[in-house]
């Protein structure tokens, strides 16, 4: 049942209140003024919070800045018997809901509680999500180097120094960028991720910058760029070594300027981004090659992350096995399964040529085709048709 709390400091509007609101099968709290509104707000969660402006001790306008500080999903309505344009703007402004008149229109009322409650109910379904996606790119692992990959992390990620990201296929270089991202400052704001190697040379300046209407034959209408997009926030280049050289150029100068121009435009546009890198290729090479811009790299490469092979972190194979297992069988519905110590034996002694990217799709393999325990026989049988070699 919803809960809701009405803070008003005249009885017989609580009454009422309280009346039409249990008639409406809400569960219905009440408090005559400011101060005990915020200590119930602050005891329980209530899906909708109904304050009066108008209140002795403290007015509804300190409450609800009060409430946005201590309590800052509350969804809160302000009702009022002198309701102005000017009050009704300065409540929206401090962060209300909605704003009602009283004598209360019961219809009105109605529907503006159902619309706060179905507010409250998206901000809960964020939270859920964003834990779920937190959760599917946690580091595992306890290896020496896993570890120190974590000292740096929890070391560069408050600052916004640019980061470069270095490793092979499948080892987890996106993660790392998002955990960057999630303990910096800039966590609440976009994450936007651009994988270079999957947008066609051609596409990847508008891709980046954006462009205007008309700028090319199929730009009908003016697009913002990713780094518009993650303005305040943190723009990952994912497998940059890809990126062309006429892009190169361009990003070079955003990140000196802070600027960006869109294909087709003349206005400059000011952005606030962290750049974070990363690519599985030899970017020295690249770079003797004449492939990838050495100024570029320099301005990307204040931090260095090398993320290595899982052949590097054998130690880590059963405890990424087991995290995997968990995951699979809670997102496939299958109850609970389980890895012998001998099979995490024969996970080990594989060459990893697809990294962690590959360990979980044979985890996978194995969660589906096996029985509750998985034995050392199920390992050799399905992992054999990837075609992996064994370690000699």
């Amino acid at each position: 049942m919803a809960k809701i709390l009405v803070i008003d400091d005249e009885a017989s509007i609580r009454r009422t209140l309280k009346d039409i609101l249990e008639y409406e099968k809400y569960d219905t709290e009440l408090a005559e003024d400011g101060f005990e509104g915020i200590e119930k707000a602050e005891s329980g969660e209530f899906d909708v919070i109904l304050c009066d402006i108008k209140m002795p001790k403290m007015d509804g306008i300190e409450v609800l800045e009060k409430l946005h500080k201590k309590t800052p999903d509350s969804t809160v309505v302000m009702i009022s018997g002198h309701g102005t344009i000017d009050s009704a703007v300065e409540c929206i402004k401090k962060g209300a809901f909605d704003f009602i008149s009283k004598p209360l229109d019961l219809n009105r009322l109605l529907i503006t509680i159902r619309n706060a409650m179905d507010k409250t109910q998206l901000v809960t379904e964020t939270k859920v999500l964003k834990k779920k996606v937190s959760k599917n790119y946690e580091m595992i692992g306890e290896s020496e180097a896993i570890q120190s990959i974590r000292q740096m992390i929890e070391r560069v990620a408050p600052t916004d120094a640019r980061v470069f990201i270095t490793g092979d296929n499948g080892t987890g270089k996106e993660l790392v960028a998002r955990q960057l991202h999630e303990l910096s400052q800039r966590a609440k704001s976009p994450f936007i991720e651009v994988n270079c190697a999957a947008i066609p040379s051609e596409l990847i300046e508008s891709e980046l910058f954006g462009h205007e209407k008309g700028s090319f034959t199929s730009a009908v209408k003016q697009k913002k760029g990713n780094f518009e997009l993650a303005n305040s926030g943190t723009l990952f280049l994912d497998e940059i070594g890809d990126m062309s050289f006429a892009a190169q150029a361009k990003v070079l100068r955003t990140l000196q300027e802070n600027k960006i121009t869109r294909v087709g435009g003349e206005k400059e546009i000011d952005v606030d981004v962290r750049v974070i890198a990363a690519t599985n290729k030899d970017i020295h090479k690249e770079i003797q090659n004449k492939n990838f811009r050495d100024d570029l790299y320099h301005r990307l490469s204040v931090i260095l992350i090398h993320v290595p092979s899982l052949n590097e972190r054998e130690n880590d194979i059963p405890i990424l096995a087991a995290h995997f297992l968990e995951q699979i069988c809670q997102e496939h519905g299958m109850p609970a399964k389980k890895f012998t110590d001998d099979s995490f034996k024969e996970l080990q002694n594989i060459t990893w040529t697809g990294n962690i990217r590959e360990l979980k799709n044979v985890v996978e393999r194995l969660a589906i085709l096996c029985d509750k325990t998985i034995t050392a026989e199920n390992v050799i049988n399905f992992a054999q048709p990837l075609q992996m070699v064994k370690k000699c």
